[in-house]
């Protein structure tokens, strides 16, 4: 099950995540407001969990109700 980076991070973006994360599976774009976890790669490890300033980050299956809409928007993401 991998990670979710939900809400929080919307317009933050702070990438101490991606330079943890082991696989490089965490991404973005110029465009996007947030980061996402590549799914197909994120190992589960969870070193990006700790490193977020804004705690936005949790396993797939631990995601707030509040903020269950970013499941869907991180598998939309890897969709493009």
């Amino acid at each position: 099950m991998a990670f979710i980076i939900t809400d929080p991070c919307i317009g933050v973006k702070d990438a101490s995540c991606v330079e943890v994360c082991p696989v490089d599976c965490i991404h973005t774009t110029d465009e996007a407001d947030q980061y996402y976890i590549d799914p197909e790669v994120c190992i589960d490890c969870g070193a990006c969990q700790p490193e977020c300033p804004v705690s936005a980050i949790y396993e797939e299956d631990e995601v707030p109700e509040e903020f269950q809409a970013s499941i869907k928007r991180n598998a939309d993401f890897f969709k493009q």
